[in-house]
């Protein structure tokens, strides 16, 4: 189980749309799963709206495979004004829930908005 936090903020299973010509999933798919989990745990933080603005120190580990459940674990990592850094794992089940192998981490950076979409300091309220 990750490090990151006991309970994961997403739990999917990809499809055989998401496959590439390796028979793997896509990058840009497991991508957007961590993408909407940052986006939950820093919204949460800020209270109100975010946008993602830099990926960093991303890191694909393992491929995942069709039929493996990925959990995507995340936590904020930093708080800056207007920004905030969130940490992302994805641990992938296998073989019915036998097997847990870590597939991809990274670091997604957030802005915090205000009602006009420009950042805000992340501590006020939306």
């Amino acid at each position: 189980m990750s490090d990151l936090d006991h309970k994961p903020v997403l739990r999917v299973m990809p499809g055989p749309t998401d496959i590439n010509a390796n028979g793997h999933i896509f990058g840009g798919w497991v991508l957007s799963q961590m993408d909407i989990a940052a986006g939950i745990v820093a919204s949460r933080r800020a209270r109100g709206p975010v946008a993602t603005v830099a990926i960093e120190a991303m890191k694909f580990i393992e491929p995942i495979h069709l039929r493996d459940l990925i959990s995507v674990y995340a936590h904020v990592e930093r708080v800056g004004r207007t920004s905030m850094g969130v940490r992302i794992e994805v641990i992938a089940e296998r073989d019915l829930g036998a097997t847990e192998v870590k597939v991809t981490e990274g670091l997604f950076t957030f802005v915090a908005l205000d009602a006009n979409n420009r950042p805000r300091p992340v501590d006020t309220i939306a």
